[in-house]
């Protein structure tokens, strides 16, 4: 499926407001952070290149920021990292406690990248200006008190995945997604024509598109699913496909 421009209008004025103020200003600027959906639209209309990147904070971050830049040899980013050392042993806080004391400050999700708990530490990235607000007024989560501070680490997510096979027709989407969500056929389309099916974070519109190896399936309701490809054929003809879903 070819996303339109028009679905993002406010999103494509935007990075191209920002291309402009690039070129006319001779210096690097950068949106605020996309979510992988927001990413994959606007890759189609600025690709990354010298002169265009996408950049969370870390390899393999999930919310990015565009960035723009006057000079390709420039490695300018705005990202910075706020940490804090929480104690779980009596309360156990997760990503939605994070985001929901985030909120209380009125703050736009939008000005907020990846946030996770690893290794006893809560990790934020964010724009080094949002950086400094949050250590300042950030200061419990969850009902634990947090003390945050800029680092110049950059801990990469660690994401919990299982491996999981299912039988499957084919590796049309229609059928994977049957095999994913337990279903029938027309059931999947079903799915599939209400929107609630992303290819590689793009809304899937035609059942009958095929999935090939890597691909994320997303299914709202369902989980997140990578495709690792077909390990044998059963003896019906039908495929034994081997997914990493996330926990």
């Amino acid at each position: 499926m070819m996303t339109e421009r028009s679905d993002y209008s406010p999103l494509a004025a935007h990075l191209d407001d920002l291309k402009n103020k690039c070129e006319k200003w001779h210096r690097p600027v950068s949106s605020f952070f996309l979510t992988e959906e927001e990413q994959a639209a606007m890759m189609k209309f600025y690709p990354p290149s010298d002169f265009v990147r996408y950049d969370g904070g870390y390899e393999g971050a999930r919310r990015k920021k565009v960035i723009f830049l006057y000079d390709q040899e420039d490695d300018f980013s705005d990202i910075a990292c706020i940490s804090a050392r929480v104690d779980q042993r009596f309360r156990k806080i997760g990503h939605r406690d994070i985001l929901g004391a985030a909120m209380a400050l009125q703050i736009e999700r939008h000005s907020l990248g990846d946030m996770f708990i690893q290794d006893d530490h809560i990790y934020i990235y964010t724009s080094e200006t949002m950086g400094r607000f949050l250590c300042d007024n950030l200061l419990s989560v969850g009902q634990l008190s947090v003390s945050f501070e800029m680092t110049d680490d950059r801990p990469v997510q660690q994401f919990k995945q299982k491996r999981i096979t299912v039988v499957a027709a084919s590796e049309r989407a229609d059928a994977i997604v049957a095999a994913l969500a337990h279903c029938s056929r027309s059931a999947a389309k079903e799915m599939i024509r209400q929107g609630l099916v992303q290819l590689n974070h793009v809304t899937l519109e035609e059942a009958d598109e095929l999935c090939n190896n890597n691909v994320t399936i997303s299914i709202r309701g369902i989980g997140r699913f990578t495709y690792a490809g077909s390990s044998r054929h059963t003896k019906s003809g039908r495929i034994a496909a081997e997914f990493l879903q996330d926990m």
